[in-house]
């Protein structure tokens, strides 16, 4: 960010409605920040909490703790007392920085385990008579710069440590793939406290001078705006975000998009379809995890492209699929992703068995099932611990959540495991219907069977009105509860 200060002063770094903050202004602003942390006793290798929506403070402390030499530790704005209270023990974080109106449980649970609540006020922070800092505390590569928590591949939060090096690399390299420069804008309706939209966004933003328009809450019709009005040439988003904004559009005026970027959970190919016809662009998917800072591989500009696939591996990136043993697997046959490279973790914070299993063999263990087709190109065919065994049969839920959302009446749907006293697990769906569709549910089933093999498809679907999602848009399946009387007709089904 501060390279691009000196270089662009005066261009546009954030926005968020009409509101503009220059390179100059956003590095007057983390100095500020650095001095505060200084003036409240925090110390070089500390760590900062920064529990913010996508507001332009949200980079004064990200980029204030960095240049102080702190370590950066975002968190969901969405969090309680109690998880707040968690992760900060945790960590041992010095300071939270938390939204006023939205400062409650962070304040609380500074209180509770020694930490200081720095409330941040939009539009007029940072305050106070500390002195900024200038200076730049100098950071080796492989220094930590960033605690990202995350289940990971089992299901306790871990805190993934990322160096200077990962961030830094993943973003220089994510820039270069797409071409950008200076004068493009990116869309930041993706929370910057999640590793898609900080790397790929604002990091990605800062290290070349170009704007980011922020968005503190996804909405629909807010971000078809912001594309048009802003001239946005770079839109990042979910599935479930781009499907919202091809059900709200009534058409999109030819505009300065040149890319539209997915991540974060399976691409249905109508989707993808449907949002380049509306956008007429190229919609590009990748992958990755917090764990990889987050970017691994990637359908690239200008390469040929596959639909359903996460692409090839990124430059200094290297993946394969293995089995249970490590053992490399020819192409077309599933296993588990593992990753090498620029941007994968140093380990798990303070939990050295963790990162020693997550890293065996000097490589990241995603929990990712997927192959490796004759070009090199990836296919996720879902995560180890979503997959349902059916009498001794895997049923990856992906595959048949793919067949649903093809039919016309399906806006989405989670396939989960329903118990059943033979078989062990049964395919369950819980499907949400588009605004004025009718589906029912012995037509939903017959669809997906007339596509997949008779073991797959879901004997039991059930219409619910939303499914469980965090904030990046991703369905939480593991809060989607199978309703009673569907679990009463598999215990009395016996085959």
């Amino acid at each position: 960010m501060l390279d691009a200060a000196a270089r662009y002063p005066e261009r546009p770094a954030l926005r968020l409605g009409d509101l503009r903050v220059t390179y100059a202004e956003l590095a007057d602003a983390s100095a500020r920040v650095a001095g505060l942390l200084r003036a409240g006793g925090v110390a070089p290798g500390d760590r900062v909490a920064v529990m913010l929506p996508n507001i332009p403070e949200f980079a004064s402390v990200y980029f204030g703790a960095l240049r102080f030499g702190a370590i950066v530790m975002p968190m969901n704005v969405l969090y309680k007392q109690r998880e707040v209270a968690f992760l900060l023990e945790e960590a041992g974080a010095a300071v939270i920085f938390a939204m006023e109106g939205m400062h409650e449980h962070a304040e609380a649970a500074a209180a509770a385990t020694g930490a200081t609540c720095v409330r941040v006020t939009v539009g007029a922070f940072p305050e106070g008579d500390a002195a900024p800092i200038h200076d730049v505390v100098e950071a080796e590569a492989d220094d930590t710069a960033m605690l990202l928590f995350t289940a990971g591949t089992t299901g306790s939060p871990k805190g993934a440590e990322l160096t200077h090096s990962n961030l830094t690399r993943n973003a220089e390299i994510s820039a270069g793939m797409f071409g950008l420069g200076c004068e493009d804008v990116l869309l930041g309706a993706l929370p910057l406290f999640h590793a898609f939209g900080q790397t790929c966004g604002l990091n990605t933003a800062m290290l070349l001078g170009a704007c980011t328009t922020l968005l503190p809450r996804f909405d629909p019709a807010q971000a078809l705006e912001l594309l048009e009005d802003h001239g946005v040439t770079l839109c990042l988003g979910v599935p479930t975000m781009y499907a919202a904004m091809i059900e709200r559009a009534d058409g999109f005026p030819a505009g300065r998009l040149r890319y539209c970027v997915s991540g974060g959970s399976a691409l249905s190919e109508r989707v993808l379809r449907d949002a380049e016809a509306l956008f007429d662009c190229p919609v590009l998917e990748g992958y990755g995890l917090t764990e990889t800072s987050p970017v691994a591989s990637f359908n690239k500009p200008g390469e040929p492209r596959k639909v359903n696939s996460i692409g090839t591996p990124l430059a200094e990136t290297e993946m394969r699929v293995v089995d249970a043993e490590d053992r490399d697997l020819p192409p077309g046959e599933t296993g588990e992703i593992l990753i090498r490279g620029h941007g994968v973790m140093k380990g798990y914070w303070n939990q050295p068995e963790a990162s020693a299993h997550a890293l065996r063999g000097g490589w990241m263990h995603t929990g990712d099932l997927a192959y490796v087709d004759e070009d090199g190109y990836y296919f996720i065919v879902d995560r180890i611990k979503d997959m349902i065994i059916r009498g001794g049969l895997n049923v990856y839920p992906r595959e048949v959540e793919d067949v649903l959302h093809e039919h016309p009446a399906v806006m989405a749907a989670a396939v989960v495991p329903v118990p059943h006293p033979v078989l062990g697990e049964e395919v369950g769906a819980a499907v949400v219907l588009r605004d004025g569709a009718r589906a029912t549910e012995k037509e939903l089933r017959g669809f997906v069977r007339d596509e997949i093999a008779a073991y797959k498809y879901p004997r039991h679907v059930w219409f619910v009105d939303a499914l469980p999602q965090d904030v990046t848009g991703k369905v939480r399946k593991r809060e989607i509860a199978v309703p009673p009387d569907v679990v009463e007709k598999a215990a009395a089904r016996r085959g």
